[in-house]
């Protein structure tokens, strides 16, 4: 109703007082500034409280805040010696040298491996057991085959055991646990690879550089995407 609403000069009034309250704050030190005698030295304003400085803690340095400076390792590794020694035999059968890149343990992907499984977390934790039985796995199908350690085998031997456990929609019963850990240091050997300089390099990823152009892709690509 009318007589309900605030009038329209009303509220003009509030909404200019409300303005007026930041400037009502410093008008006091004014107004003393004013009755000041002629000639009087002025009275000095209220002292304030010293503000502490800022405190700058700078990188903690822990796994998920690393101190890019000063690199140490976050956590202590977990893998031994000879399993790392089979990790790198099939790492390199995964991604062997070329004539465009090394190859994954040249690049220290067994090493990424080592880091992945020895972090703190149950998933990690999961991921150690199943490639630390999956090393086990893999030496003890040697001996069985070959009588000797994976790394003392040759390309064709290790290859022999590898085709039986790269796909596991297609690996024998028997081969179904080989299967699962290969599939696993298979895409840990990819990542470990592909992040590295030489991994960037063998793909063709440049990242993002300056450019004086910017060239669109080619024409039989954004036909196929439907964009021509």
């Amino acid at each position: 109703m009318a007589h309900d609403e605030l009038p329209r000069r009303e509220a003009l009034k509030t909404l200019a007082a409300a303005a007026s309250l930041p400037i009502l704050g410093a008008l006091p030190a004014e107004a003393d500034a004013q009755q000041a005698p002629a000639g009087a030295a002025p009275r000095p304003a209220a002292a304030q409280p010293a503000q502490a400085p800022a405190v700058r803690t700078g990188p903690r340095g822990d796994a998920w805040d690393p101190d890019l400076i000063n690199p140490k390792k976050d956590w202590p590794r977990k893998l031994t010696a000879a399993e790392m020694a089979t990790l790198a035999a099939l790492a390199d059968m995964i991604i062997p040298a070329d004539e465009k890149s090394p190859s994954a343990s040249a690049v220290g992907a067994h090493h990424y491996i080592n880091e992945h499984v020895s972090a703190p977390g149950a998933s990690y934790e999961r991921d150690l057991h199943r490639v630390r039985g999956g090393v086990s796995w893999l030496n003890l199908e040697s001996q069985k085959r070959f009588q000797r350690s994976f790394v003392r085998l040759t390309s064709e031997q290790r290859t022999a055991i590898c085709d039986d456990i790269c796909y596991p929609p297609k690996a024998k019963p028997e081969f179904q646990a080989g299967a699962r850990f290969f599939s696993l240091v298979r895409n840990l050997v990819g990542t470990g690879f592909y992040t590295t300089d030489a991994g960037m390099r063998d793909i063709g990823y440049v990242g993002n550089k300056p450019s004086l152009t910017w060239d669109l892709p080619p024409l039989e690509v954004r036909r196929k995407l439907g964009l021509e």
